[in-house]
């Protein structure tokens, strides 16, 4: 979606703290982004603020430390951990004389890079001509010679009304496609609710080992990785439980901090499979520092897409990396709350069926005395 630097694949990654709260994490997140997009860190610039400039987004002095680094590191990529603006983002690049892109912008490369299926590769398109829309000033005049050249500006066109023309175009196939997509995943999902099967999603912060979950409850072999996004694409497999019969499990995609809304309205559909099901499984990493906050940053994305009353079961994943025991906790009414286990080492795995069949047995009960 960015150029890569030239001669190699270092960058400066920039984040100020206005006093919010998380700010650490939100640094540590970004190197994570930063290596998951294939580039490399070679130095981290910070500084206190309260507020952004409205010119360059940092203060002229703190700009010039940036441009200083850059030049120390052979860097040609400076990386905001905040959204800019697009004036902000060209005036960054005068000052600066290298590219620059923002939190945003890096987070669409990856998904870029990441999308596997017909779909997902729409989907990622659509966001990144959302995003990019604003940004025309770079030109786009690669989508003009796909389409064939000089030949298609109108009269008394501009370059600017040119390329806004042919993403206007561009927009409306990827929407009509997706469209299309839609409806044949309503029609699948129309066949599976006559078959009444139990619907369960993974859903959790991006990292928290859904896949390796979804891969040691299904015996699969969804691909996995310590990366951010590892997986874009719904992957959705039958698991026979006791007592129950199959039941069908989804890996979804993972959820982050500042998730930008255009991958939320293009993943809409996918995201679907999340609304749809009868039973969420919120995978948390049970290690990790900031579990909390992630926990609250996947419940307001469960909120956008309308699946904050779909009942939930919290899965505290990685309890091989703290000082937790695999088990299940209940409130006091005996509902449970909380699985703890490690997807990685198998630990606690059948405290998560037994779970599972609890809770299939629970739901499903409604669904089928209405059947009868």
């Amino acid at each position: 979606m960015f150029a890569r630097p030239e001669g190699g694949d270092g960058v400066v990654l920039v984040g100020l703290d206005f006093g919010a709260d998380g700010y650490n994490d939100s640094l540590e997140e970004l190197k994570l982004l930063t290596a998951s997009a294939g580039l490399s860190a070679r130095a981290v610039i910070g500084g206190k603020r309260q507020r952004p400039d409205s010119a360059l987004f940092a203060g002229s002095g703190k700009v010039q430390e940036i441009a200083a680094a850059l030049r120390a590191c052979e860097a040609s990529l400076a990386v905001f951990n905040h959204e800019l603006s697009p004036a902000q983002e060209r005036n960054l690049e005068k000052a600066l004389n290298c590219r620059v892109i923002d939190r945003t912008s890096l987070i669409l490369d990856i998904f870029a890079q990441r999308a596997q299926s017909h779909e997902g590769k729409l989907q990622v398109e659509l966001a990144q001509l959302d995003h990019l829309t604003t940004r025309l000033v770079r030109g786009w005049t690669h989508l003009e010679r796909q389409k064939g050249g000089v030949g298609l500006r109108g009269p008394g066109e501009t370059q600017l009304e040119t390329d806004r023309r042919l993403i206007g175009k561009r927009v409306k196939v990827l929407k009509d496609k997706l469209d299309r997509l839609q409806k044949q995943r309503l029609t699948q999902r129309r066949a599976r609710d006559r078959g009444a099967v139990f619907s369960v999603s993974l859903v959790g912060y991006t990292n928290a080992g859904k896949s390796t979950l979804f891969n040691a409850l299904t015996h699969s072999a969804a691909y996995e990785a310590d990366k951010l996004f590892a997986t874009l694409d719904t992957t959705s497999r039958r698991l026979w439980l006791p007592n129950v019969g199959s039941i069908v499990i989804s890996d979804t995609v993972g959820f982050i901090r500042e998730l930008p809304h255009a991958l939320v309205a293009a993943f809409r559909a996918t995201l679907e499979e999340t609304v749809r099901a009868d039973l969420l499984l919120h995978v948390v990493d049970a290690a990790g520092r900031g579990r909390e906050d992630q926990i609250d940053q996947v419940s307001k994305v469960l909120s956008e897409i309308n699946a904050a009353n779909t009942p939930q079961i919290q899965v505290w994943n990685k309890i091989d990396l703290s000082s937790l025991s695999p088990g299940l906790d209940r409130d006091e009414y005996g509902k449970v709350q909380r699985v703890r286990l490690s997807a990685r080492t198998g630990e606690g795995l059948g405290f998560l069926r037994e779970v599972l069949v609890e809770a299939a047995l629970l739901i499903s009960r409604p669904r089928d005395i209405a059947g009868d």
